[in-house]
């Protein structure tokens, strides 16, 4: 069973209820042991939007990526740009040889950077309350490359 950190934007009413939707369908997945959501994981020590905060948020985050197993990433953005938080998660995912799974509902151009280092891809957020994280089977993008 998985251990899976959620890498998504989480800023926008949109982004949030799509967020939303994959963790209940991770949750219904019984090949997902746990998973750690940063936007479930905002409460700190530190007042929030100061340095100390900002510290304490990106220590956890980073501890987070290193525990999983698989990084599951929601690709949707604002207009092909690529939420800059998101983006540096997967750079560290991909440099930690971590299989990275992604879910896209727009249909928008995907950075070739981040089409290259994914693992499965899909645009259903259902597929994952059924995807079988023990065997990990592969999907590659489709779509726009950028």
């Amino acid at each position: 069973m998985a251990q899976i950190y959620v890498a998504s934007p989480f800023f926008s009413p949109e982004q949030v209820d799509r967020v939303k939707r994959l963790e209940a369908a991770l949750e219904a997945n019984p090949t997902v042991k746990d998973f750690y959501s940063p936007r479930l994981h905002q409460d700190a020590a530190n007042e929030q939007f100061t340095k100390p905060w900002a510290t304490e948020i990106f220590h956890r985050d980073m501890d987070q990526i290193a525990a999983a197993d698989v990084i599951v990433t929601v690709i949707d953005f604002e207009a092909k740009n690529l939420d800059s938080g998101t983006a540096y998660e997967l750079g560290v995912a991909t440099m930690s040889h971590k299989p990275i799974l992604a879910l896209q509902e727009k249909d928008e151009a995907v950075n070739l950077m981040i089409t290259e280092s994914l693992h499965w891809y899909t645009k259903a957020v259902d597929d994952f309350k059924t995807y079988d994280f023990n065997t990990l089977p592969k999907g590659e993008f489709v779509g726009e490359i950028l």
